[in-house]
């Protein structure tokens, strides 16, 4: 058995306040008699006293735990005391049973620790300081053994708190062996990555870096193994088949940067050749001159997610294209109306391109000239298809202003040409007297409207120049009435008829 036992056998303490010999002799008498058995009882606990007193120091004395017979100082070195030196007292004894047993403790707390880091392997990362404090513990041992127990237990408690450094350690430990375990890792070491994040584990079992560590190390093999066949792929422009393998490795290693990043690099370039793509067949389709196809492929590419301003640009042109191919439909619209001097056409087509581009001069300047001439058209429509009106100053004025305006247009084509000169024509004619036969009863008062008062009369004529009028006659009792009729433009009557020959019946005669 060795000395490190000797925290199994406690020391016997002995003090005479606790013995009950002692205890009874102090006490006072009893005022009566004791029995028998008190005696022998007390007689018993002498006994026992006297045992503990004088023989156990002996045997404590003579024996050292775990029950070794002591190697007494004297055999260790000659220049021990002499055998014939003095007895130790008891109380001596009992205070070196005291220090002996303050050592065992201080030793069991050392050994409480040694247990702790063999089982967290601290010679795996600790095994210099921890050899240093076992040294420690083994000089307390010497101590000990040659009954010195302070200074066995100093020792002991230096080694101790050695020991309980190293466990206060622990972190950094983790901290350093975290350390080499990525070392492995990037250095695809995958047998000494996984010990050294196992290691980390026992340490702490709660570590989130190690308890990742230790999985990636697990698939480190494929991992790498994958990659590697991914980069092969990728030099030789699989590009799909790389992004597979790196996603592959991913999915074993969620953690592996290297594989994101390529993932990435090699999803941009797939990315890049699909806009390429795109957009070339949007130009081809351009070229063709189906512009609206061509959208459709920019608009694709805009959305592929990458350069979306140069496919914005290219729908900018392909929409440049449709217009101007609409813009030069229209103006030859506008050019076919105005040719055929219809004017209002060329209108609604000068606006239908400002719609495209408000800042087309052409369209703008065109649009006026074509609305001047369209108003003037209508004009000289209204005043043709209505001579009549021209009886009127008011209307003979303004319709006269409207035909110097077209004669005063430079190369008038040939419909404007007709219009101004049926306008002259009707105008001519419109101020030519015509003689007028009217006819009445002598008993009707006539009004020719716009022209004044006839009055009473048989027969009467009237020159009057073309135009419409109205002649009004009145007769009391009797109904009043009105003879519209057109002088001129083949419409002349040859007699206009007013009398009143309807008697009004009174309502006071019913």
């Amino acid at each position: 058995m060795d000395d490190k036992d000797i925290d199994k056998i406690e020391p016997v303490d002995f003090d005479l306040n606790d013995s009950p010999l002692f205890s009874q002799q102090l006490a006072p008498a009893p005022k009566t008699q004791p029995s028998a058995l008190v005696w022998i009882a007390l007689g018993g606990l002498v006994i026992v006293a006297l045992f503990v007193v004088f023989v156990l120091p002996t045997v404590v004395s003579e024996y050292e735990l775990p029950l070794e017979r002591r190697v007494d100082i004297a055999e260790r070195s000659p220049q021990s005391v002499s055998n014939t030196g003095p007895t130790i007292s008891p109380f001596e004894e009992a205070q070196r049973a005291l220090q002996r047993k303050a050592a065992q403790d201080v030793l069991a707390e050392l050994l409480e620790q040694q247990r702790l880091l063999d089982e967290k392997q601290v010679k795996s990362w600790a095994v210099d300081d921890y050899a240093d404090a076992l040294s420690l513990a083994n000089i307390g041992d010497e101590y000990y053994r040659n009954q010195d127990f302070e200074l066995a237990r100093d020792n002991y408690a230096n080694g101790r708190d050695a020991l309980t450094a190293i466990l206060a350690s622990v972190p950094a430990a983790v901290a350093r062996i975290l350390i080499d375990a990525q070392n492995a890792m990037d250095a695809e070491n995958a047998d000494l990555a996984s010990e050294k994040f196992e290691l980390a584990l026992l340490l702490d079992p709660t570590n989130s870096s190690a308890q990742i560590g230790a999985r990636r190390a697990s698939t480190l093999d494929e991992v790498s193994r994958l990659i590697e066949l991914a980069d092969e792929q990728l030099a030789n422009n699989e590009l799909e088949a790389a992004r597979g393998n790196y996603r592959a490795a991913v999915n074993l290693d969620s953690y592996n940067d290297y594989a994101r990043e390529k993932i990435d690099e090699v999803s941009a370039r797939l990315t890049d050749l699909e806009f390429s793509r795109i957009m070339s067949s949007g130009y081809m389709l351009l070229e063709d001159g189906e512009p609206e196809a061509a959208i459709a492929a920019f608009q694709r590419a805009a959305n592929v997610g990458v350069n979306k301003e140069q496919a914005l640009a290219a729908i900018v042109q392909a929409e440049n294209a449709i217009d101007n191919a609409e813009i030069n439909r229209l103006r030859g619209l506008i050019g076919a109306a105005e040719a055929e001097e219809r004017w209002q056409d060329a209108v609604d087509s000068y606006e239908d391109v400002l719609a495209i581009d408000a800042n087309l001069v052409f369209a703008i300047d065109g649009r006026d000239y074509a609305a001047k001439r369209a108003q003037l058209d209508r004009l000289l429509v209204s005043a043709i298809a209505n001579p009549e009106r021209f009886a009127e100053d008011a209307v003979f004025q303004q319709t006269r202003d409207v035909y110097f305006t077209g004669r005063a247009i430079d190369e008038p084509g040939a419909r404007l040409q007709q219009q101004l000169d049926r306008l002259q024509e009707l105008l001519e004619a419109s101020q030519v007297p015509i003689p007028i036969q009217f006819t009445s009863d002598n008993v009707t008062k006539v009004t020719l409207l716009r022209v004044g008062e006839l009055g009473l009369f048989e027969s009467k004529s009237l020159s009057l120049k073309p135009g419409n009028y109205v002649a009004v006659g009145k007769r009391s009792g009797y109904r009043e009435v009105r003879e519209e009729f057109t002088v001129g433009f083949g419409l002349t009557p040859g007699v206009v008829v007013v009398r009143c020959d309807e008697p009004v019946v009174s309502a006071s005669r019913r």
